[in-house]
């Protein structure tokens, strides 16, 4: 894997951390493979529950690396797009851990994720207009789902930066800490979500990602084509067995 890529397994969370801080972490090609290829590996380890995405130094990600852009080294993996993940999100939870900026195609992978900790000074926001570019990423398509629909405007129309404080009151943070402070705090949510068995966590954020279309005619059946095998699972039956026995389950990913 690219040294511009790090990753770090412990107690069933995976930290994925781009890794270009004299940069301020954009996104050229080897991030984007890079992130890729460790999402491809988390997703098939039984061992691993959740996942957490950040940025090495000081910032997020400024977004696409526009010197690399000029020069043809494009951002994005096959079948992931860009940053290898905002196509094609991992299938298991991912936190996204925000220090100072997340601009652009930073933006957008936070966006690609389910849950989001930022810190207090953190500075999020989509400029590609004042660049003579289209936040096409993701950021059009995910944020009128997120934050009210002025909002999402505002953010897409002024390429202006956003505080966490404003997007968290808007709902789209899902927790603020004090500067230097969001990848510890994204370990302690990363934690709680770990409590629960990975493929009903799995489950349940493909029912929440995919339902948005479903109609109510055939959105119980849909759901229930997602679900049904976990209901069979030896950690359903895990589950069952440590409640009755009253200690915590040792799940399998199974």
């Amino acid at each position: 894997m690219s040294e511009a890529v790090l990753t770090d397994v412990a107690d069933g969370v995976a930290v994925i951390t781009i890794n270009r801080p004299e940069a301020r972490n954009a996104v050229n090609g080897a991030v984007a493979r890079g992130i890729a290829a460790a999402v491809e590996d988390f997703d098939s380890r039984s061992d691993i529950s959740v996942l957490i995405l950040t940025g090495a130094g000081a910032n997020f990600s400024s977004g696409m690396d526009l010197k690399g852009f000029l020069s043809g080294d494009a951002p994005i993996a096959e079948g992931r797009g860009f940053g290898g993940i905002v196509e094609r999100p991992p299938a298991k939870p991912v936190i996204a851990a925000v220090e100072g900026y997340a601009l652009a195609g930073g933006f957008e992978l936070v966006l690609a994720c389910d849950l989001i900790v930022a810190s207090e000074e953190a500075k999020f926001g989509l400029p590609e207009v004042r660049r003579g570019l289209v936040a096409g990423a993701g950021g059009l398509l995910r944020l009128p789902s997120r934050v009210p629909y002025h909002l999402a405007m505002e953010i897409a129309l002024t390429g202006e930066h956003f505080s966490a404080a404003r997007l968290a009151a808007a709902g789209l943070v899902s927790k603020l800490v004090p500067a230097g402070e969001a990848l510890p705090a994204a370990k302690e949510f990363a934690a709680r979500v770990a409590l629960g068995a990975p493929l009903a966590l799995a489950a349940s954020k493909r029912v929440i990602v995919e339902s948005g279309d479903w109609s109510a005619d055939e959105a119980f059946a849909k759901q229930g084509a997602v679900i049904s095998p976990i209901f069979g699972s030896k950690d359903a039956m895990e589950g069952a067995m440590a409640f009755a026995e009253k200690r915590p389950p040792v799940w399998k990913g199974e």
